[in-house]
């Protein structure tokens, strides 16, 4: 392949690995110790295999995995073969999760040890055309699927010749919607493939960076993995979060990277082993994704170090903006802290309600244009042009500069919610809710804890007769939904107030309720 060439990120990476065989590229939360050698050949030789199986390019590979090894590496071998990969999320309901693989046209599925039991409970909603496993499934699990692993152990372990092009699909990433479906986030190989020339902190050049995958691979952690081995660094996989187990390996890897939603890096701050461990490792910590507590985060500076790092993004764009270490100091001990300066490969604006850019001080939404903007939501023509227009992304956040450039957030235009593992619509939940008979009228609204965690509230008007409690209402939404759907407090009330325009004041209701 010429240097003149698009050369995508999957196969950068790979060349990345090859190039340098005995360092350490991937620790598995079982502790074994993967080579790049190693690692790199495996995903060659998985490659080949699944274009052997009639993968390519436009085939759409579904991953039901977790944070393995093994499913880094599937992720890998699709994009080296042109197809394009959507996981299926821990915690989405197994009816929830059956949508997605029909409406992505997913080609082929592969599961992983993680998610056999997961599998059991999809396979007879979905009808695919093959399921394969990544690696023996377990003693009496046999009919999930041939182990495509040891089938690929006698393919050739190098580069496929494959033509992947900047155009081509690479991902579908979900998240909420207001219909029974998450929307679909459409990539493309190659604006993701423009985040690797891009270097977004000069600190990185000579780093070989240890990075902790404390959360899930099939979010931000795995874009981060793909930059820390591209770049010559290691990851070390853990299952979940654990805030014990995640300090205990900061100490025992020497990690130097970690990523952590807000309330994530709470938890970090309360786990009793805090002070006896040892961090000096540590060279930055990213946090972001929701919104974050400005008392805890100049704790955590404290705590941690000069390391925290803002990261505001969102699966639409990419990176937006970011926080460096040495800005927090500029902003004092408390009051309000910024999001951060837009990267300089991304322009940002804030703009009325008409459409006018805004002067400094004022809030309206945030609109986006980089060329890391989505493709568009997969099938969702219609939501694409309403989102996307003239080239900008409106976010739906709520926000203002100051006079030195930096962005702040000040609330979110639409009711997402965001919680620790996903997003949550309150729409979605509601629809659900109307059709439980114990209730009559409901409202789903997020409410911040002091730490400025979000919460799924509900307000429910009950049936005549009936009274509901929280962990029948929990069931119910785990059941259909999934757990990261389930509200975490249930108020009972006469009735659901309204805004002059008719529509449940969810503000009223957070105020008189969870104020």
């Amino acid at each position: 392949m010429s240097e003149s060439e698009f050369v995508s990120a999957p196969a950068l990476i790979l060349r990345s690995l090859a190039a340098d065989p005995g360092r350490r590229a991937v620790t598995t939360a079982d502790g074994e110790r993967i080579t790049a050698g190693e690692f790199a050949a495996a995903v060659y030789r998985l490659a080949h295999e699944l274009i052997a199986r009639g993968v390519a390019r436009g085939a759409t590979v579904t991953l039901l995995t977790g944070n393995t090894a093994e499913a880094l590496a599937a992720r890998y071998a699709a994009g080296l073969a042109g197809a394009r990969v959507v996981n299926l999320y821990d915690g989405m309901s197994a009816p929830v999760l059956a949508e997605i693989v029909a409406s992505v046209d997913t080609t082929l599925l592969l599961v992983d040890a993680e998610r056999f039991a997961d599998a059991g409970v999809l396979l007879p909603l979905i009808d695919v055309p093959t399921v394969l496993t990544l690696g023996p499934a377990p003693q009496g699990g046999g009919g999930i699927g041939e182990d495509v692993i040891a089938a690929a152990a006698s393919r050739p372990a190098e580069e496929p010749d494959v033509r992947v092009d900047p155009e081509d699909d690479l991902g579908i990433r979900h998240t909420g919607g207001t219909t029974g479906i998450p929307k679909g986030i459409l990539s493309l190989h190659g604006p993701y493939r423009a985040m690797f020339d891009v270097s977004i902190d000069d600190r990185e050049a000579d780093r070989r960076p240890r990075l902790l995958a404390a959360t899930s691979l099939a979010h931000l952690a795995g874009v981060l993995t793909d930059l820390v081995l591209h770049r010559g660094g290691s990851v070390v996989i853990q299952r979940s979060f654990d805030p014990g187990e995640v300090l205990a390996a900061i100490e025992r890897e020497r990690i130097t990277d970690l990523w952590l939603l807000p309330p994530l890096l709470h938890q970090l701050l309360d786990h009793p082993a805090v002070g006896r461990t040892d961090l000096s490792s540590l060279e930055r910590i990213d946090y972001g994704g929701s919104p974050a507590s400005p008392t805890r985060v100049r704790e955590a500076i404290k705590v941690f170090g000069p390391v925290l790092i803002s990261l505001y993004g969102m699966s639409e764009a990419q990176v937006i903006a970011m926080l460096a270490p040495e800005d927090f100091a500029r902003f004092g001990d408390d009051g309000p802290l910024p999001v951060g300066r837009p990267f300089p490969f991304v322009e940002v604006v804030v703009r009325g309600a008409d459409g006018t850019e805004l002067p400094t001080g004022e809030q309206g939404e945030v609109y986006v244009r980089s060329e890391a903007l989505m493709a568009g939501y997969w099938k969702q023509p219609e939501l694409t042009a309403e989102t996307l227009r003239g080239g900008w992304l409106h976010t739906g956040d709520i926000g203002y500069f100051d006079a030195d450039g930096f962005l702040y957030l000040a609330d979110r235009r639409k009711d997402l919610i965001i919680v620790v593992g996903g997003h949550v619509y309150p729409t979605e939940v509601e629809e659900l809710l109307l059709t439980h008979p114990a209730i009559a009228q409901c409202a789903v609204f997020g409410v911040r804890d002091a730490q400025q965690t979000e919460h799924v509230h509900v307000a429910v008007v009950p049936a005549p007769g009936e009274r509901p409690a929280l962990d029948e209402v929990r069931a119910f939404v785990t059941a259909n939904k999934g757990r990261i759907y389930a509200p975490a407090a249930l108020h009972l009330v006469d009735a659901i107030p309204l805004t002059s325009v008719g529509k449940p004041d969810k503000k009223r209701l957070r105020e008189a309720l969870a104020g």
